[in-house]
C-alpha cells in the first residue's frame, strides 16, 4: 500500500487505534509518522535547543505502515487500495471496496 505526506489514515492497531482520520505527516525508513499517534515523552537536559530549561518533550514517534489504513471519503472508514487507470492512462489509487478514487 502506498502512502504519501498528507494523506489521511486511520490507525488499525495498538493503543491509539479509532475510526478517526489523521494526517501523516511523513514516511521515515518504511515506517508512516501519523499526526497524534504513538506520542511519547524525551527527556532533555538543560541547554536544549528546543527546551532551554530543560524537562520531558512529548513527540511523536513512526509507526508500521501494516498498522494504517487509508480513509476513503465515500465509505467513511479506513480501506485497503487498489490501483486503476483513468481516462489519461495514469495510474490513481482507489478504495477497493468501492472503487473511487482517493
Amino acid at each position: 500500500m502506498s502512502f504519501r505526506k498528507g494523506d489521511m489514515v486511520v490507525v488499525r492497531v495498538g493503543d491509539d487505534a479509532s475510526s478517526t482520520p489523521r494526517k501523516v505527516l511523513r514516511l521515515v525508513d518504511g515506517k508512516i509518522l501519523v499526526e497524534g499517534v504513538n506520542r511519547v515523552y524525551r527527556h532533555v537536559k538543560k541547554g536544549h535547543p528546543k527546551s532551554p530549561q530543560g524537562g520531558r518533550l512529548s513527540v511523536e514517534k513512526p509507526i508500521e505502515r501494516s498498522n494504517v489504513a487509508i480513509y476513503c471519503q465515500n465509505c467513511q472508514r479506513g480501506r485497503r487500495t487498489c490501483v486503476q487507470l483513468d481516462a489519461d492512462g495514469k495510474r490513481v489509487r482507489c478504495c477497493a471496496k468501492c472503487r473511487k478514487q482517493i
